[in-house]
């Protein structure tokens, strides 16, 4: 129960050249090891513990770089950002999914108004946003996790069926009286945008920036089976839905991202739109506990409980992902890591190193 943080508790150092850098928005331990993504990359980079340096509690650092066109046959251009959100491990496997979202363009101070309006008219998708993937974990040479295409034992990286302009789930929502009229609004817009992932077996809860709906946030709840190289959508338990709804009261926030801590469910929520406002971690009491035996195509949950909040800056230190730090490396005491996009000069040591913090009670 996180009520407590520690500020610049853990130094992350990334290498020159590495697809991640400053931008953080995904996190996932295996063991000593660090998974972090970035939305601005089509990769994922590991980070192993290191001595600490100065203050700092824990130190991450020796980055290795998994280009994600190395692992999987992806939907888009190996050169399109990703732009990953959410990490899990589970299994064995790294879970990981992108926003789901288009992007509209932004305006720039060198051009002239007419220009501007041009680009704040154009709205694109880059293919590879629309990934669901596992990828396989196995103990490489080093006796470091890495992320492979195949094991030795056959686990085998997979991602959910489609292709640069759709994949299952969202030609599931695009007929959803809730979600399919944002399909087509970006992200930043309030339209869908997927942040936060966990994994429980087969049953994947999928946490929404965007939309919120009249306040509500949302969990989007699917299962998958697997054929081949793909991902498939399957009927949820107990029924015909590939999809349930969870409609969480956040006060108005969009989710960040999600985290199990037994069986309560940690919710990071920020705003949905650009804009710099209350960062703030919720926890949803017996959460999978009621999720499993739920069999309810639509519920609402209003009975979340905040646990603290976090400082944000002025178009900086945006609190974007969220995790459990190993007992190993947290003094057997319950502790959560979170990781900023967008880190100020209070989170940065020159170009290539970026502080996160601790909670923990």
């Amino acid at each position: 129960m996180p009520s407590k943080r520690i500020k610049n508790a853990i130094r992350l150092e990334f290498v020159p050249g590495a697809l991640v850098q400053a931008n953080l928005s995904g996190t996932a331990f295996s063991g000593e090891c660090l998974w972090v993504a970035g939305d601005e990359a089509c990769g994922i980079d590991r980070l192993r513990r290191l001595e600490p340096s100065g203050s700092e509690l824990l130190r991450f650092g020796d980055g290795l770089s998994f280009p994600l066109p190395e692992l999987l046959d992806l939907p888009g251009a190996a050169d399109d950002e990703a732009d990953l959100e959410g990490m899990a491990v589970a299994d064995g496997y790294l879970w990981v999914v992108g926003s789901h979202g288009l992007k509209r363009k932004n305006a720039k101070s060198k051009l002239d108004n007419a220009e501007n309006a041009k680009r704040l008219a154009k709205v694109t998708l880059d293919g590879n946003r629309r990934l669901l993937a596992c990828l396989p974990i196995e103990t490489g040479d080093d006796g470091q996790p890495c992320l492979v295409r195949e094991t030795k034992d056959g686990r085998r990286a997979r991602r959910l069926k489609g292709d640069a302009e759709s994949n299952l789930l969202t030609q599931a929502l695009a007929d959803d009286p809730h979600f399919g009229p944002y399909m087509g609004i970006p992200g930043k817009d309030n339209g869908l945008d997927i942040e936060g992932l966990v994994v429980d077996g087969k049953r994947l809860l999928l946490g929404l920036r965007g939309p919120v709906l009249r306040g509500w946030s949302a969990l989007l709840e699917i299962g998958l089976d697997t054929k081949g190289d793909e991902l498939r959508l399957a009927p949820l338990e107990g029924s015909d839905y590939l999809i349930r709804k969870h409609f969480l009261q956040l006060e108005g926030l969009g989710i960040r991202d999600l985290h199990y801590s037994g069986d309560d469910l940690y919710i990071l929520a920020g705003p949905t739109m650009v804009l710099d406002g209350d960062i703030r971690v919720f926890k949803w009491p017996n959460a999978k506990s009621l999720l499993a035996a739920n069999r309810e195509p639509v519920r609402f949950e209003a009975t979340l409980i905040e646990m603290l909040s976090l400082p944000h800056g002025h178009g900086t230190n945006r609190a974007e992902a969220l995790c459990a730090l190993p007992p190993e490396l947290a003094a057997q005491t319950p502790s959560w890591l979170v990781l900023y996009d967008a880190p100020g000069l209070d989170r940065k040591d020159g170009e290539y190193t970026v502080f996160g913090d601790i909670l923990h009670q």
